[in-house]
């Protein structure tokens, strides 16, 4: 494992679009920060986003993890352009004859996706962590400690997305091809849904069918947290709306994730197998 993923960030190492759109995600992550500092003050209107109750424990797990999964693009340029560049600069080819096995080739990928999932999974929570301690109303350690599951989550997400990108990207060999056909997917999963909804079944049945495509299964294991507020709440009360329903991560939405992740991958080795380099 060490030595493919050694050859891997080698490859990075020396890849200068992929160190700064690397940079430029971690970048994004920490200015997670600089919410707290949206602070507006006209007149009697004061509007301050750290008092709203965003990065109070375990809240803020679920707020961090949402804002930063929006960010993940950036990596995914990252990893499909890694397969771009392996057939534009052959080394995909030199590595095959230098002895390296298919199956050890899209394992290198596959570790990588994992070492940047875990990165960007400890690099939130210790963002995360610091900010609670700063900004939190409470900081007893089992409330702490509560709601922790969507940081797997946000790992989990992670490693499918990229998994996802890593398929498109043997596919289609091109990373603004890939990126391309990530969005025309997306469009397919939505036309999928209106077309059941519309034609087909209801559109609550078709509501769960769309939750067992890649894209909507990834985005379902972590919910939109903002009318998760108590700040939303009342409003949305006032005005004779009812916002209460489920944030937790559901283990169906787990293993929806796991078994795309595990198929995307598994489609990368047979097509790489299947084709002649």
């Amino acid at each position: 494992m060490l030595r493919l993923l050694n050859i891997e960030i080698h490859k990075l190492k020396y890849n200068r679009a992929s160190r700064i759109l690397i940079l430029i995600y971690f970048t994004l992550l920490t200015s997670i920060a600089l919410i707290a500092a949206i602070k507006f003050d006209i007149g009697p209107i004061k509007f301050h986003l750290a008092e709203m109750g965003i990065f109070n424990f375990p809240y803020i797990w679920h707020f961090n993890t949402y804002v930063a999964s929006l960010l993940k693009l950036f990596l995914l340029l990252v990893i499909v352009s890694m397969m771009a560049n392996e057939y534009s600069n052959k080394t995909l080819k030199q590595n095959l004859i230098d002895g390296l096995s298919k199956k050890e080739f899209i394992l290198s990928k596959f570790y990588t996706v994992i070492l940047f999932s875990a990165i960007s999974t400890l690099f939130v929570f210790s963002v995360s962590l610091i900010l609670g301690f700063i900004y939190s109303d409470y900081t007893e350690l089992s409330i702490i400690l509560m709601d922790l599951e969507y940081l797997p989550a946000f790992f989990l997400k992670l490693v499918g997305f990229f998994s996802f990108g890593l398929y498109l990207g043997i596919l289609v060999k091109r990373s603004a091809f890939a990126v391309g056909a990530m969005i025309i997917w997306y469009i397919i999963e939505w036309l999928i849904f209106a077309i059941l909804g519309w034609k087909a079944v209801s559109w609550e049945t078709a509501q769960k069918i769309k939750n067992f495509l890649p894209l909507e299964a990834l985005s379902n294991l972590i919910k939109e947290p903002g009318s998760r507020l108590d700040a939303v709440k009342t409003v949305a009360k006032q005005v004779g709306e009812d916002l209460s329903k489920d944030f937790s991560v559901q283990p169906l939405d787990l293993i929806i994730a796991i078994a795309w992740t595990f198929l995307f991958i598994y489609l990368s080795y047979a097509l790489l197998k299947k084709r002649d380099l």
